[in-house]
């Protein structure tokens, strides 16, 4: 296999929507092609094409640097078998202040800058590798997940106000208004005058439809029947017909949800479709070890898997801690020294993480315990979720290792400063 060092061409790519600048070096950095690719399958091809004729070398041989590390032109090359690089643009920001200190900064400049970087530091590049089609789709299924749920917040939300409006005896049934069984209740009894004429044996209907046991009819009409607000006339109307609308909005992101929801956990039981390059037989795929953990959900599973499939596979305990936002920062200069929470993260990982840590402080008591004995020291909820979800990462990271499972039961150190003494 030909060592990374043979690279004899250096190209720098500036993405954009329309049109690429791409910028092509030498193995002494001098400039020995520049063009603008158009962001079409067939300019994509033919710059594929002329980037091979250019250098006059094998595909193997060209470095290829980018900041977006996916996309039609990221998978184009790597699928031709040209190595991609990519940077992240805080870093980019960095080196271009290497070639001009005046701030300047356009595309052809950006194309150069990424191309000659990678030519003098590629170590700070990460080589870009295309993830599995069954990665891509759950990736892609997490993401519209949160899309979903944060589209049904902001739409039960805007009910809610509605119904705080006119008619707020129904928030005491469910104080989010996000439960399907009070948006049928809504079409039965759309205003208080309704409520009045409702009869028992049709809220308990819908009861039973809807599987809620946490309630009878009885208390339902009892509390739908007490006087209504006095709102200015016109209020029930508008804000009736606004609810009328918000409804089958509510139904469709929810039904859209649920269907997601059937999705990632039908790729989280089938997994790859190959194993990986061991040829042995795995006694536990990694999704059934990350599920067995404390705390670890469909959507904390899939969100993991997905957005760090990489640090994943690797085993890679401290990318995956930094790109998570688990990781403190150090900031030391002469004698002071102070340490910040990691803001430079995946966003969606860092979500997860957190509610991993969350859930496992309820369901957990090993994790329950560490929690306590990290707030009894003074560290504030996130701080101490920070650690939790730490320290599971570790095990995580060994149960990978040894592909085995997690056993509750399993002895684990504790820290001697975080055992609470009884009465403390």
């Amino acid at each position: 296999m030909r060592a990374e060092e043979d690279y004899r061409v250096w190209v720098g790519i500036d993405w954009a929507t329309e049109a690429h600048q791409v910028c092509v070096l030498d193995e002494t950095g001098a400039v020995v092609g520049e063009r603008s690719v158009t962001h079409a399958g067939e300019a994509i091809a033919a710059f594929t094409v002329w980037l091979a004729e250019l250098g006059a070398a094998a595909a193997d041989r060209v470095a290829v640097a980018i900041e977006v590390p996916r996309g039609a032109v990221v998978e184009t090359l790597v699928e031709r078998g040209f190595h991609v690089y990519a940077l992240n643009p805080k870093q980019l920001d960095r080196f271009r202040d290497r070639h001009t200190v005046a701030g300047a900064k356009d595309d052809r400049r950006d194309a150069f800058v990424l191309a000659d970087s990678l030519r003098t530091d590629r170590a700070c590049f990460r080589r870009v590798q295309l993830d599995e089609p069954h990665i891509i789709q759950l990736r892609e299924l997490a993401r519209v997940d949160e899309e979903l749920a944060r589209e049904g917040r902001q739409l039960a939300n805007r009910l809610r106000e509605q119904l705080h409006r006119f008619f707020p005896q129904l928030l005491q049934l469910s104080p989010a208004a996000d439960e399907p069984w009070l948006w049928a209740l809504l079409e039965i009894v759309p205003t208080p005058a309704a409520a009045q004429r409702v009869r028992r044996d049709r809220v308990a209907a819908l009861l039973r439809a809807h599987r809620i046991r946490r309630l009878n009819a009885a208390a339902v009409v009892t509390t739908l029947r007490p006087p209504a607000l006095w709102v200015a006339p016109g209020v029930v109307d508008a804000a009736t017909e606004h609810i009328a609308l918000l409804l089958p909005r509510l139904r469709l992101v929810h039904a859209q949800r649920q269907r997601c929801g059937q999705r990632i956990e039908a790729l989280l039981e089938r997994g790859p479709a190959t194993e990986g390059p061991d040829p042995e037989p795995r006694e536990h795929r990694d999704v059934e070890i990350l599920r067995s953990l404390p705390g670890v959900g469909r959507v904390v599973a899939a969100t993991v898997l997905a957005e760090a499939s990489a640090a994943v596979a690797a085993r890679d305990y401290h990318r995956l801690r930094a790109h998570a936002g688990v990781a403190p920062v150090t900031k030391q200069s002469g004698k002071r020294r102070t340490v910040h929470m990691r803001r430079a993260c995946d966003g969606r990982l860092r979500n997860a993480f957190y509610h991993w840590a969350r859930v496992a402080t309820v369901c957990d008591a090993a994790s329950r315990t560490y929690y306590a004995g990290l707030r009894h020291r003074g560290h504030s909820h996130g701080r101490a979720l920070r650690s939790v979800a730490d320290r599971l990462l570790r095990i995580l990271v060994a149960l990978l290792n040894t592909r085995s499972l997690y056993d509750p039961n399993y002895p684990r150190r504790v820290p001697p400063d975080l055992v609470l003494v009884p009465g403390t």
